[in-house]
């Protein structure tokens, strides 16, 4: 392939291509763990998750063929474990609150002024996570764990980019609610 692009596990790739079922195994260990956990957060459920990384690895090897390799492998990989999730998640039904066009003004105001210098134990910060429901979950993670923008969480999840933007400040607002008092964080 002439990107640009050099991906280090080509090798593995070709002989997954050419049928090797010890190839596929090796790829499968060297990515499975990172792709659980990119399910996990999105789906807030082991079970989901591992079925979700079953269904997206049986995908990735179906579909490796059409991997072009002008990134790298574990990037597209991640973008069929994310697509997959949620998926999952919509099967499921969750429950974004919709703001019809306009900006929550309140909650991005309310966000602004307590983050100052607020820090918190990591393990109490996701087990809060996982407690969020599940639209205030899938936003939350796409923006800050996952990288994506407002306005590719709404193409991705069919909102607008204002009840994205919306569903992210009431998460962060929720998620410090649950670290404070549910989970009993002194900070």
């Amino acid at each position: 392939m002439s990107t640009g692009y050099h991906n280090i596990h080509q090798g593995i790739i070709d002989r997954c291509l050419q049928g090797d079922r010890l190839a596929h195994y090796e790829l499968y260990k060297l990515y499975s763990r990172a792709m659980y956990n990119t399910s996990l957060r999105i789906t807030g459920n082991e079970m989901d998750a591992e079925d979700v990384l079953q269904e997206s690895f049986v995908s990735a090897f179906k579909n490796l063929a059409n991997y072009r390799g002008t990134a790298s492998f574990g990037s597209w990989l991640k973008r069929i474990v994310i697509n997959n999730a949620i998926n999952l998640v919509k099967k499921r039904r969750f429950d974004l609150e919709s703001v019809e066009g306009k900006e929550d003004a309140e909650a991005l105001l309310e966000t602004k002024e307590d983050e100052a210098d607020v820090t918190y134990d990591f393990q109490l910060v996701k087990e809060g996570i996982n407690r969020l429901p599940e639209g205030y979950r899938l936003v939350l993670t796409l923006y800050l764990i996952e990288g994506y923008d407002h306005k590719e969480i709404a193409q991705i999840l069919g909102i607008t980019e204002s009840t994205s933007k919306s569903q992210f400040n009431r998460s962060k607002k929720k998620l410090k609610e649950i670290v404070k008092e549910e989970l009993k964080y002194a900070g």
